[in-house]
């Protein structure tokens, strides 16, 4: 990333997100339906002097996305004003995380999963100290992994499986023992991309 990481400029950098040339969802893979559920998730940023990214290990008895890695978050409820309301709300229900432990620096493009949903990543700068308390039906484990890590190239693969004719693809980031893939991985290369300052040579915003 080109200048100093500070939530100034990772606040611009989201500023100034292109509206395409990033990734939008699970790719290759024919059962999207055009009725979305809206949902969010926060990308909580630690400002550790190495910064880090907040993750989840999701508890195995889970009917949607058992045993999963992925940011703290869930679905929109009618009285939640606007994603970050429903991020912060969620990151409070799942890890503990309390709203006034994040800063709002904005947002990452939508991004549409297979299993129906349209997810608004919502990015926040978490001041330390910052403990968690992970719900424990919802949550095995919350874990950070270095943002040096996520915004390093060399850690972005892409896997595939086929089922019957069809072939879908998604991003993996191999982290250690886990395995970090599919909508996570691919917001986690958006805000590689953003973080870089990759997403001003495609299409800046004014």
């Amino acid at each position: 990333m080109r200048g100093a990481l500070t939530p100034g400029a990772i606040r611009e950098r989201l500023r100034r997100r292109p509206p395409f040339g990033l990734v939008t969802g699970d790719q290759g893979h024919r059962r999207f339906s055009h009725q979305r559920t809206r949902a969010a998730v926060l990308v909580g940023i630690v400002g550790r002097p190495a910064p880090t990214v907040i993750l989840t290990q999701r508890t195995a008895h889970l009917r949607d996305h058992g045993g999963q890695i992925s940011f703290p978050g869930g679905r929109m409820e009618a009285d939640d004003p606007d994603p970050a309301a429903t991020a912060l709300r969620e990151a409070q229900e799942e890890i503990g995380l309390t709203a006034a432990s994040c800063r709002i620096l904005g947002e990452l493009n939508q991004y549409d999963t297979i299993t129906g949903f349209r997810v608004f990543p919502i990015v926040a700068w978490v001041e330390p100290p910052v403990s968690f308390d992970p719900d424990p039906i919802e949550v095995a484990e919350v874990f950070e992994v270095p943002l040096a890590f996520v915004l390093d190239p060399a850690h972005h693969r892409r896997d595939s499986y086929r089922t019957g004719d069809v072939e879908r693809s998604y991003w993996v980031l191999p982290f250690g023992e886990r395995y970090i893939w599919g909508a996570t991985a691919g917001m986690l290369v958006n805000l590689a991309t953003l973080l870089r300052g990759e997403g001003e040579e495609i299409s800046p915003r004014p």
